[in-house]
């Protein structure tokens, strides 16, 4: 089972990734985690919509 996720836990992963990353990197890369996140979610809909017609 996944233990519940706090503030805490956010915040810590946000530190390490902006001591990875960098402050000037990680908006490129939260679009980028976006842009994948919402193309993958198009394509699992559209996998969906194909099984539903025929």
């Amino acid at each position: 089972m996944i233990p519940n996720i706090g503030p805490l836990e956010i915040a810590l992963v946000l530190i390490i990734a902006i001591v990875v990353v960098g402050p000037g990197k990680l908006p490129e890369l939260g679009r980028s985690a976006g842009k994948g996140l919402r193309e993958f979610k198009g394509t699992l809909a559209g996998g969906e919509d194909e099984r539903e017609n025929s």
